[in-house]
């Protein structure tokens, strides 16, 4: 299985981030997954695929152009796409990827978890997408996505597409059962329609 990892470019303000992070790279590897991530060497994004690599695992990392010595490109990775821009680094990633978690980050990591799940509700594609929950740190995001749910613009299934997951092992599991939510799109009339998305 290869897993689409989000995560910052930066560190954040305590160790447990960081420490999380390896933690999660090292269990999927040992649990025969590879590493799909934006390419970094900086942040929890290098401290995935460090502690993937050093796991013996393979990472692939997709990063566009203008960012390549900005987020500075992790020089050991198993493979390294460069492409022209964000659109087709984020397509990429998502293309690449059987599964999808976001480890904790900033707006870029919220932009692209949501992205794929937005997706996810439009039937764009049927993979998990999950948040890896350190220390109640999506928390704040989960609460919005129930928001949603109860203000009548989302599905109960589709707020089902959007998972809290405390580790690797759960991650898998979760993985292992999923169901997909119906697309959008085939919702029966009086369901929210698509443009609530917006």
């Amino acid at each position: 299985m290869k897993v689409t990892v989000y995560a910052g470019s930066a560190p954040g303000n305590r160790p447990v981030f960081a420490h999380e992070a390896r933690r999660f790279a090292r269990e999927l590897v040992e649990a025969g997954c590879e590493i799909v991530y934006g390419g970094g060497a900086v942040g929890l994004m290098g401290a995935v695929a460090d502690a993937a690599l050093q796991a013996g695992g393979r990472v692939t990392g997709v990063m566009p152009r203008s960012l390549v010595h900005a987020e500075i490109a992790h020089p050991g990775l198993t493979e390294l796409h460069v492409v022209d821009s964000m659109h087709e680094r984020k397509q990429l990633m998502a293309d690449l990827g059987d599964g999808f978690v976001a480890l904790p980050g900033g707006v870029g990591t919220v932009e692209e978890i949501v992205e794929v799940w937005a997706w996810l509700v439009l039937g764009h594609h049927s993979k998990p997408v999950t948040l890896l929950d350190i220390e109640g740190y999506w928390d704040r995001l989960s609460g919005m996505a129930r928001r949603m749910a109860v203000s009548g613009f989302l599905t109960p299934e589709e707020l089902g597409g959007f998972v809290s997951v405390t580790d690797a092992r759960h991650f898998l599991e979760t993985c292992a059962s999923w169901t997909p939510p119906p697309p959008r799109w085939s919702a029966a009339p009086g369901d929210a329609a698509p443009a609530h998305l917006s």
